[in-house]
Parts: structure tokens; sequence; C-alpha cells
């Protein structure tokens, strides 16, 4: 595998390999992407839609094979076509231990992407409490606003989530 140029028109074997390397992270196969990333897979790999397999093991749930990935070099800031970040979809997900490990291993608390929301705009709007805890403890900013001027605040009564509205609403504001 390292060493070899990838065809610029693979072929059936080579699509095949890349499909099932895309489902061994969305199953949370740890061993397989750890044996493939030591024969020289590239830990940033992206699909058609420009999620890494970082953002499939996470986004999934499987943080076994999301550590594996992030020990093995996956870039846990990197955006699919979305411009969503696997941070963002562990706080979509309400996956808490997803959120910590990708918080350990480097992914940053205020990331944005071309719209401006962010981790914890996500985590606010479907009431997920203990993810925006954890995401203001590591430096989230709460009064961050989108690019529509939209708040995490503003973004949780809009859409009902009542505990993160209040929890939010009730922080002193900015200095």
């Amino acid at each position: 595998m390292a060493g070899r140029p990838f065809p610029e028109q693979p072929d059936e074997e080579t699509l095949a390999l890349a499909r099932k390397v895309f489902q061994h992270a969305r199953a949370g196969e740890a061993d397989e992407l750890a044996t493939l990333l030591a024969h020289g897979l590239p830990a940033n790999l992206r699909n058609e839609r420009g999620d890494s397999l970082l953002m499939l093991a996470s986004y999934n749930g499987h943080a076994d094979a999301s550590r594996v990935l992030l020990d093995g070099g996956a870039d846990p800031e990197l955006q699919n076509d979305a411009g969503q970040t696997p941070l963002m979809g562990a706080a979509f997900k309400g996956d808490l231990a997803i959120a910590t490990l990708l918080l350990d291993k480097g992914a940053q608390p205020g990331s944005t992407g071309p719209d401006g929301k962010t981790a914890l705009m996500f985590a606010a709007m479907f009431n997920r409490v203990a993810l925006v805890q954890l995401l203001i403890e590591r430096g989230a900013d709460p009064f961050a606003v989108d690019a529509s001027g939209t708040s995490a605040a503003a973004a949780a009564q809009r859409m009902g989530a009542a505990e993160t509205a209040a929890l939010l609403a009730a922080l002193p504001g900015p200095v």
C-alpha cells in the first residue's frame, strides 16, 4: 500500500478496498483500521462527501476506532464538505465520550464551519446539557454567534431546548 500512487481512475479492486476501509470506520473496527494505518493507509482519507474516517467512526460512536485513527494521525479539525468537524458531529449526536476523546486529542471547542456554527451551538440546539457544560469548560465561547447572528442560547430557545437555553442564559455576560 505505502509508496504506490493512487491511480487517477481507480480499478474495481481499489474501489472495493476503499469501500471496505470506510465500512471499517463506520462499524468501529479498530483493529482493522490499526492494521491498515500500519501499512500506510492515510489517516485523513475522505469519502465523496468529504467525511474522514475519523468523522465516520466518531459520528457512529466508536471510541476505540476514533482513538486508533487519532493516534494514527487523523486530524480532529478536518471538516467535511458541509463544514462539519467530528466534534460537531459528536455534539449533534450527544456523545459525551466521543466529544471528550476528540477534545483530549486536539479538537478545538470553538471551531466554526462556513456558516459560523460551533459544536456548542449544535449541543445547545439539541438540549445536550452535559456536552454544553463540557464545551464551555474546555473553552468554547458561549456568546459566539453564527453567520446569521444567532447565539447558542438563541438557537436553543428557537429549537425548544429548554435546559440548555436556561443554562446558557444564566451565564454571566462577556467581560
